[in-house]
């Protein structure tokens, strides 16, 4: 026998048996059970256990779950899973704009007003000119707060604001692609005046690798045999810690997903300006040099340059990724062997941010239309 609505059963045993929610785990509620021989007696033993487990729940809440012990608890629960530059990039964004706005808030206090809020103060008058942040930073300075937020709710059982989706509207941002004639120009310069910095730069041009793994190529990741390149690496400057000396420093790791190890086959006329140039395997492709290797914001300066002397409009070193996406479209090639090509995890984000064809197939594509005109 049950008495409706109170958890309270009678068992087998002639005892009564009473359920209670003492915590949550992962989201799940967790339940404990008293005993007592009669329906009274279990009444009242239940109703002091849960008037302890309120007084322990308050005193807990009192005294940890501020924004601030939250932040700190889930980056601590995270930490495990993520690389270096991730953490710091997370730690980064909590104690530059979401501690100085929360400050010592309860998580529980904190409503979807006050997300909007921050969300407006940031791109109006955030950054360190105060002329406001991009809409893309935004979005990650939020994308922190809402899992904060869910930390908060799935292991401390508080309840939070649900801040919806996409809160910041994203602008479209213009992507940069070289024409066939400007890639003619910029190729016929870095032949003419090849050396190793010169062929990275074709190196990417003509396989869409980033500049971070360009950079942290070597040697011994060509197979001179089976003509690829495989990418493993990838270098960034990011910021250190405990470091009053040096603020950053290059780090060289992993990319941060698995697709993007990958083999690249080889264009044949890359493929043997590569050959002809080819150094011991322990060195750094764009160097030559065992110790010594050339960071991303470097090649970028060089790059400039580069561009600068082929009188090209400005552009930076991100556009050839962009350009070689467009030109293999262009030329019919398989969309996802592209997709595996520039290690993107789906075809929809190649299609989706890298694809953008040119000028000239536009006007090809449309020239189509001419056939209907033709009178026969």
């Amino acid at each position: 026998m049950a008495r409706r609505g109170e958890n309270i059963y009678k068992r087998k045993d002639g005892r009564w048996e009473g359920r209670y929610i003492k915590g949550y785990s992962n989201g799940k509620a967790k339940y404990g059970y008293v005993y007592e021989k009669s329906y009274s007696a279990l009444k009242g033993k239940l109703k002091t256990v849960l008037t302890e487990l309120e007084t322990a729940k308050n005193i807990s809440d009192s005294a940890c779950i501020t924004f601030q012990c939250a932040a700190s608890e889930w980056i601590q629960s995270i930490k495990p899973q993520l690389k270096e530059q991730t953490i710091v990039q997370y730690e980064n964004l909590f104690t530059g704009y979401l501690l100085p706005y929360f400050k010592n808030m309860k998580v529980e206090s904190i409503t979807r007003d006050d997300v909007y809020n921050l969300s407006n103060l940031l791109l109006t008058t955030g950054g360190i000119s105060g002329n406001g942040l991009s809409p893309k930073t935004v979005e990650g300075i939020l994308s922190v707060l809402k899992r904060i937020l869910k930390y908060s709710e799935d292991y401390k059982g508080c309840h939070v604001a649900h801040v919806e989706k996409n809160l910041v509207r994203q602008s479209t941002k213009h992507m940069r692609i070289l024409s066939i004639h400007e890639q003619q120009t910029l190729n016929s310069y870095l032949m003419d005046n090849l050396n190793l910095i010169n062929l990275g730069i074709l190196l990417c041009l003509y396989t869409g690798i980033r500049i971070g793994e360009v950079c942290a190529l070597k040697w011994e990741d060509f197979s001179f045999d089976e003509q690829y390149v495989y990418i493993h690496k990838t270098m960034q400057r990011m910021q250190t810690k405990n470091n009053p000396d040096h603020k950053t420093a290059v780090i060289i790791s992993a990319p941060k997903s698995e697709c993007s190890i990958r083999k690249i086959p080889l264009p044949d006329d890359i493929f043997r300006l590569i050959l002809a140039e080819k150094r011991p395997a322990d060195t750094y492709f764009l160097t030559g040099l065992s110790k010594v290797y050339i960071e991303p914001r470097t090649l970028q300066n060089r790059f400039k340059a580069v561009i600068k002397s082929c009188k090209l409009k400005d552009t930076n070193f991100h556009a050839l990724r962009h350009t070689f996406a467009t030109r293999c479209v262009e030329l019919g090639f398989d969309v996802k062997s592209l997709s595996e090509i520039l290690g993107h995890a789906s075809i929809n984000v190649t299609l989706n941010r890298y694809v953008h064809p040119s000028m000239e197939t536009k006007q090809k594509n449309m020239n189509i239309l001419s056939e209907l005109f033709t009178v026969k």
